[in-house]
């Protein structure tokens, strides 16, 4: 057939014979042009062709010959319309479409239905007494060669066409896909793929082979990878890891650390009790909660009661075996703890998971032996945070087929096409995605993904009370309540000490002596005192020694330790015995301004 408008093929086209095969030929965008259809660019040139698949009615253009106003007709649009007489100026009527409905009258749906492909004059008492001519606007849904989508095309693009659906039987429209929608045709696999365009999103791994995902690298999809994955951090530094199931390294674990008691609750498991000992001090809370000191021994039992009003069960260990105490402590309370273990046993990852729950810190004491440079053996620590069961597809470049990696497409997607070649029968080696290194912005938005209960819990609520007090006004060096059955702790406090004696006039030049030496040079004296060689100094006084608790269980099996916070001229400091620390400066004063 001979070249059309669009416009004027899809107005004269049954519906009943589709799909057809079109040929630009041209037009307006005779060298072809770019449009914007359905929010994607569409380039369409002289040549390409298009497979119409289904159109559909948008709209009618409902235009007044004598006023050249036109407007909108809606699909609805209940107004019967009848021929116009003008012979003349349209002889191309046909003399069904005038005899059967001069007397009747025609709906919307019936003039379009009688279409032959050109604009009829017709008369419309509901519109007005003047010729009116329709203009129907269809949406074309037609397929494009190496285009992913079907493409949606107004029939008012002023291109011609021409139908050659007879000679183009043989004519192959190649279906670009998504890497990700390759994840439900495993009947397909393995096959050959080509990169249309590379992965759109960040980098997301740090490994050689992500680079040459580009354009026109040509794969090999082998299948599915049925490995789960571990998501993993260095405490030490800001690496993160993705580890798969098949790694073969041996794992030993290292105590777990817990910053407070919202994630010590956090961590247990029903039916499971977790040993910890305190690490840091924590203030008390009145009577009801006592304070808790450094070498505290607790056992974290469960949780009581629901909402703000939860409470964690522990036990806190005495000296001896039958002594101790029971504690309900708040889950905004602060405090740092480490769990006591003794584990030396080397875990494969499965087997670590099994026993351990996550999160949990482990070190890698034996590599991986399939690695040639394992990233993890290195690190002093290791964090495994969560359990993921993403899917993989396995794949390798064709120029190196036996060596292979795993690509995650729903992180990382990328059109492809699926091409015709052979295919490497056995799957490569995937060693190499063993440990795959994640860049810092991919980790923290792939934490931010994770379910709540696998995510690290969120920062504890602040303490409530003023800075230095618990809410009972009690000071956290302040003695606590003893441990039933425990001994009474003395809480008498040390005597003052010994002021003191004058300091001498100074001379007339502040800060030296008579022949110009300074106070503190040993070689300077005051006029008319003795040589300072003849003058020894007195030894000191003996400050009497406070009486110690006769047992540490009050504090642990750590023992009882000193406030570092608290400050020196506080009317609640606990002063004991003078330490070699502040006798050396005593021993100096006393040498320089002799009693």
């Amino acid at each position: 057939m001979e070249p059309l408008s669009f416009q004027e093929y899809i107005c004269s086209l049954d519906p009943t014979t589709l799909p057809r095969i079109l040929r630009i030929c041209s037009g307006v965008y005779f060298q072809g042009s770019v449009y914007e259809i359905s929010g994607n660019e569409c380039c369409l040139s002289t040549g390409d062709l298009l497979k119409v698949m289904a159109v559909v009615l948008q709209k009618v253009i409902c235009e007044d010959t004598e006023t050249g106003q036109t407007t909108d007709l809606p699909l609805t649009f209940k107004g019967l319309f009848q021929p116009a007489p003008a012979p003349r100026l349209y002889p191309t009527l046909r003399g069904p479409f005038l005899e059967g409905s001069r007397q009747r009258g025609l709906t919307l749906h019936q003039v379009l239905g009688q279409w032959d492909g050109r604009p009829q004059p017709l008369l419309c008492p509901a519109i007005g007494p003047h010729t009116l001519l329709l203009h129907p606007v269809y949406e074309v849904h037609a397929a494009m060669h190496l285009r992913q989508d079907v493409v949606k095309i107004p029939s008012t693009l002023e291109v011609d066409v021409e139908d050659i659906t007879e000679e183009a039987q043989h004519v192959h429209f190649a279906q670009p896909l998504l890497l990700s929608d390759v994840l439900g045709m495993e009947e397909a696999l393995p096959a050959q793929a080509e990169i249309l365009e590379g992965p759109a999103s960040p980098t997301i791994f740090q490994s050689a082979w992500v680079p040459r995902l580009r354009r026109g690298q040509r794969l090999q999809l082998h299948g599915r990878s049925r490995a789960w994955r571990v998501l993993a951090s260095a405490p030490s530094s800001s690496r993160h890891f993705l580890l798969s199931s098949a790694y073969q390294g041996r794992f030993r674990r290292r105590p777990r650390q817990f910053a407070g008691v919202q994630e010590l609750a956090a961590s247990l498991r029903p039916g499971q009790r977790l040993h910890v000992v305190v690490t840091q001090d924590c203030e008390g809370r009145g009577d009801t909660v006592p304070p808790l000191g450094v070498g505290d021994r607790l056992q974290a039992q469960g949780l009581q009661g629901n909402g703000p009003s939860a409470r964690l069960l522990c036990h806190r260990h005495g000296e001896e075996e039958e002594e101790g105490e029971e504690l309900l402590l708040p889950l905004d309370l602060g405090g740092s703890f480490v769990e006591e273990m003794c584990d030396s046993k080397k875990y494969g990852l499965a087997e670590l998971l099994a026993r351990q729950p996550l999160p949990c810190e482990v070190r890698v004491v034996a590599p991986d032996p399939g690695l040639e440079r394992d990233a993890l053996g290195v690190l002093p620590a290791l964090r495994l945070e969560a359990r993921l069961d993403q899917p993989f597809l396995v794949g390798s470049f064709c120029e190196e087929p036996q060596e292979g990696f795993e690509i995650p497409p729903r992180w990382m997607d990328f059109s492809i096409l699926l091409r015709e070649g052979p295919v490497r029968p056995a799957a490569p080696c995937t060693r190499c995605s063993r440990v795959e290194e994640l860049t810092e912005a991919f980790y923290y938005r792939l934490l931010a993904q994770l379910p709540r209960g696998l995510a690290p819990p969120p920062p504890r609520p602040p303490k409530p009370g003023q800075g230095g007090t618990g809410p009972g006004g009690r000071h956290p060096s302040a003695p606590r309540a003893p441990v039933p059955g425990s001994p009474p702790v003395s809480t008498r406090s040390a005597p003052p000490l010994p002021p003191l004696p004058p300091r001498p006039p100074k001379p007339a030049q502040a800060g030296t002596g008579p022949e110009g030496r300074r106070l503190s040079d040993p070689r300077a004296r005051v006029p008319g005192s003795p040589p300072a060689s003849t003058c020894p100094a007195p030894p000191l006084p003996l400050l009497p020694a406070l009486p110690r608790p006769s047992t540490p269980s009050q504090c642990g099996w750590r023992g009882c330790p000193r406030d570092a916070g608290s400050e020196s001229d506080s009317d609640e400091h606990d002063y004991e015995t003078v330490d070699d620390n502040m006798q050396k400066p005593i021993r100096k004063m006393q040498a320089i301004f002799p009693f």
